[in-house]
């Protein structure tokens, strides 16, 4: 490819409202624009990168003996409602009506859809196993889209489904999309952890794990042992229980008045905030559940919802709390909480003893709180979020956090969607039994944007080998210059015949611009015909390292071939 007749503007200012490198290189190299808020154009730069993307992802799910087909992106909300996802999925689901009123979603993703073909075209256990995949555009209304390709309103996704006669069998598939997804990402360049994190709105009551690329301005926050492979994400991340069961005597109740909060009474008294207790209320299901954790611990909602297994989880609004207790949430507390709120705790509150938490009236808190004594808690469970520095779970180390981005997820589905949408098989005595299904998705737009996150320098992107938009970009210094144009003419040629993808750099601008332009295009080898061209010489530059080798340009294949490209 000619750069002089390639599309792809380069900016040199970075945009006002890119705040991650990978979507201020995007735009700066011209692999993308935006056409409205979360949606994006991809210019032939960038469209070459997710062609490389996808060709990994077709290699590896194809090995792994998965079946590619295409699905509409406009679905029947019928299906959805089949499912009981139409309401549950949230705001985010992007819905329409066709002329004749009928109503439709713009899919965020495909249970329902395959769900409803698997169930309409196999009906016997001689035609299980199956895994199918497809590479499709997806579309989430979200409230703000930001971090361009990282949080976007329509996106790239790998989204495979497969379908099972057991839970072994769903097992053994989920093993081998595991490992199927490390081979994907490894090959792309990604650094990539994989973590055991939460189903969301998919759903299903086997495990899930997400695959996230590590990366300072991840939107997750993984939480990982210093001594061993535990890694998961902080919303779900298991806290091991209090090793003891009570951590002193308990003294006399009383209620101290004069407090802004909770810390300024713990202060008085000389106590850590670990000695507070805190809570928040929920409404549950549209019951009220207050909430109980020490005061230096926060409440994974995530882990809310998984306990009480519903998605109708809302925190309680200042006048829901102000009705039910009287004052504000500052200074709730579960001493003479109302009788028709439920109380439940994490599993940290229970070897508190002496204790100080919200008197249920302004600037009151009581003092000397033994929960044993002075409230009933329902449930002890684990409810907070973990910290670093805590145990790890697996008894291995201790808790270290990092950030990243959530490129991948496989979840075991089990028979969330068969049983909805009756997904039912003969099995060999003729029984019907619902199909166990496994769902495994990749973002692939977001790979492209972590591959960016991962890989870059000052001077721009740093493609790795595999998925770089061209094997080498060749470069005439001085296009006036009949020894430097020849030369570059004759390589182009002669470096298409081998076989490489090349972008040559034929324009009529000046040397500076040129170098940039390659600098931020990152591909990986430049090749230059400069001031020896004269000599045959010209200068070969690995972008990585910023190496530059002097070579003779009928060596050219040779020096190629020697490194490894």
């Amino acid at each position: 490819m000619r750069q002089q007749t390639f599309f792809s503007p380069t900016m040199r200012d970075v945009p006002a409202d890119a705040e991650t490198i990978s979507h201020q290189l995007m735009l700066r190299a011209g692999l993308m624009r935006q056409t409205a808020a979360g949606i994006y154009t991809y210019l032939p730069l960038g469209t070459r990168v997710l062609h490389k993307i996808q060709a990994i992802i077709r290699e590896e799910m194809n090995r792994a003996g998965a079946q590619e087909l295409l699905m509409p992106a406009v679905q029947p909300a019928e299906l959805w409602e089949e499912s009981g996802r139409l309401d549950d999925y949230g705001p985010e689901l992007m819905r329409l009506n066709d002329r004749h009123d009928r109503r439709f979603v713009l899919g965020p993703t495909h249970e329902e859809v395959i769900t409803s073909v698997v169930r309409d075209g196999i009906h016997s256990y001689k035609r299980l196993p199956i895994n199918v995949y497809q590479i499709q555009t997806k579309y989430r209304d979200e409230r703000r889209p930001r971090f361009g390709l990282l949080r976007g309103r329509e996106f790239i996704m790998k989204d495979a489904y497969s379908f099972e006669t057991s839970e072994e069998a769903l097992a053994e598939t989920y093993e081998v999309m595991y490992d199927t997804y490390k081979h994907i990402f490894r090959r792309c360049g990604l650094d990539v952890r994989a973590v055991e994190a939460d189903a969301g709105a998919i759903g299903g009551t086997g495990g899930t794990h997400e695959f996230m690329a590590l990366s300072d301005v991840g939107e997750d926050t993984i939480a990982y042992s210093d001594h061993s492979d535990y890694a998961a994400n902080i919303e779900i991340a298991a806290v091991s229980p209090p090793d003891r069961e009570q951590e002193g005597t308990s003294e006399a109740l009383s209620v101290e008045k004069g407090y802004k909060s909770g810390e300024a009474a713990a202060t008085a008294a000389g106590l850590p905030m670990s000695s507070v207790i805190t809570g928040r209320l929920f409404y549950i299901d549209k019951a009220p559940v207050f909430i109980l954790t020490r005061g230096n611990h926060e409440i994974s909602d995530v882990k809310v919802s998984n306990h009480f297994d519903t998605l109708d989880v809302e925190m309680a609004t200042g006048t829901q709390v102000h009705e039910q207790f009287g004052t504000s949430s500052a200074f709730i507390g579960p001493v003479e909480a109302p009788s028709n709120v439920t109380i439940v705790a994490d599993q940290s509150i229970r070897p508190l003893v002496n204790a100080i938490c919200g008197g249920n009236q302004d600037e009151a808190f009581y003092v000397n709180v033994d929960h044993r004594r002075d409230f009933h808690v329902d449930v002890f469970a684990d409810f907070r979020i973990i910290q670093e520095g805590d145990p790890s779970p697996d008894g291995e180390g201790t808790i270290q956090f990092a950030e990243g981005i959530e490129v991948g997820q496989v979840f075991s589905l089990g028979t969330k969607y068969s049983e909805a949408l009756g997904a039912q098989f003969l099995d060999e005595n003729g029984k019907s039994r619902p199909m166990q299904m496994g769902c495994y998705g990749i973002g692939v737009s977001r790979t492209l944007a972590a591959v960016v996150e991962q890989h870059h320098d000052e001077d721009g992107i740093i493609w790795p080998k595999a998925i770089a938009p061209f094997d080498l970009h060749l470069l005439v210094i001085n296009p006036k210059d009949e020894a430097q144009l020849t030369i570059g003419d004759n390589l182009y040629e002669a470096l298409q015949a081998e076989g490489y993808d090349v972008l040559f750099d034929d324009r009529k601008e000046r040397a500076g611009v040129k170098f940039k332009d390659a600098d931020l295009y990152g591909i990986p080898i430049r090749v230059a015909a400069g001031k020896k061209a004269s000599e045959g010489i010209i200068e070969v530059k690995d972008r990585k390292t910023g190496e530059v080798t002097e070579v003779q340009a009928e060596n050219l294949s040779a020096y190629l071939n020697d490194i490894g490209w």
